[in-house]
């Protein structure tokens, strides 16, 4: 495995070329970073679910590097879909399509749908537009950590959770902290309307706005399968827990407005939700670092990104 801090064009383009010839390379988005293959590659795909541990009938998002790529991977594309596409791409929101004749049933878990994103980030945009200029269609890219486990924000929690898994042909990029911190919006576009499948910090408002239509929200009961729907996912090792009192030697996370319990291990004190959602996962790797058993939260209130954090923390805490 090789590890790239402040990438260069030049190593933009050797992590492409590994891309190319089969390889692997986990890459920052602004979300999360992501364990990213040739998403036509069906022996570098099943690499991915190899080294996440990863339920083969899970199907993956791939990453394309604008718009314009929709149309190779998605037919029967809905008018309100390419209006979500033209106003959030790039960014933090994943589109659930009928799926074309390129994605093939490893990637869409033997489902007639395709998930599809464009990520807001300086360096996984470089990556996918040397990845495509090379003749490559997308990268497929799960988050870079085993199945079930605290998505990554960083490098060093990338090679934490799946260093002795990679080879030495593999890569792993360095583009700092993500900056949104939870994983992207899932929006099913399959039907008339649309649902939110997984929250994120595109909002169900957001989407109101944009389209004109009130989307549904089904986090849990979906005949479509995605990322993050099971009911325990994004689990540290430690317990989390969410309700209740916080006891001496505890984990606590809340806003910083919310005074630490005697005894408590402060992991984090965001000053809004924004923070909130950045510094989550961070704070549930600290966690686990220090040995900790048990993680107190008291869950932010409210919509928009809101809902998110309470998702992935209800998920956490199975």
């Amino acid at each position: 495995m090789e590890i790239i801090s402040n990438p260069t064009q030049v190593e933009i383009k050797k992590a492409a070329q590994a891309l190319r010839d089969g390889h692997l390379v986990a890459f920052p988005t602004e979300t999360v970073y992501g364990l990213g293959a040739d998403a036509t590659n069906s022996k570098a795909v099943s690499r991915i679910y190899s080294v996440k541990g990863r339920p083969k009938d899970h199907p993956l998002i791939v990453h394309i590097s604008s718009m314009q790529q929709i149309y190779k991977w998605a037919v029967d594309i809905p008018e309100y879909a390419e209006k979500l596409a033209n106003e959030f791409w790039p960014g933090p929101m994943t589109l659930i399509l009928k799926r074309s004749e390129l994605a093939k049933d490893f990637i869409t878990g033997r489902q007639n749908n395709v998930g599809l994103r464009v990520p807001a980030q300086s360096v996984a945009l470089a990556l996918l537009g040397e990845f495509e200029k090379m003749g490559g269609s997308g990268i497929a890219a799960p988050s870079a950590n085993r199945f079930g486990a605290v998505s990554p924000t960083s490098a060093d929690a990338v090679q934490e959770e799946l260093g002795k898994y990679l080879d030495t042909k593999d890569f792993v990029i360095d583009g700092g902290p993500a900056m949104v911190g939870i994983e992207s919006t899932i929006i099913d576009c399959t039907s008339e309307i649309p649902r939110i499948l997984r929250p994120g910090a595109i909002t169900a408002d957001m989407v109101k706005a944009s389209i004109k239509i009130v989307p549904s929200v089904s986090t849990l009961n979906s005949s479509i399968r995605v990322s993050g729907m099971l009911p325990t996912h994004y689990a540290p090792n430690a317990k989390v827990k969410i309700t209740g009192n916080t006891n001496s030697g505890e984990g606590f996370i809340a806003l910083s407005n919310i005074p630490t319990p005697d005894g408590a291990v402060r992991l984090a004190s965001p000053n809004n939700l924004d923070e909130y959602a950045k510094t989550l996962y961070t704070a549930f790797r600290t966690a686990d670092f220090h040995g900790l058993t048990t993680i107190s939260v008291i869950p932010p209130n409210g919509d928009g990104i809101a809902l998110a954090i309470r998702d992935r923390l209800i998920k956490a805490s199975g």
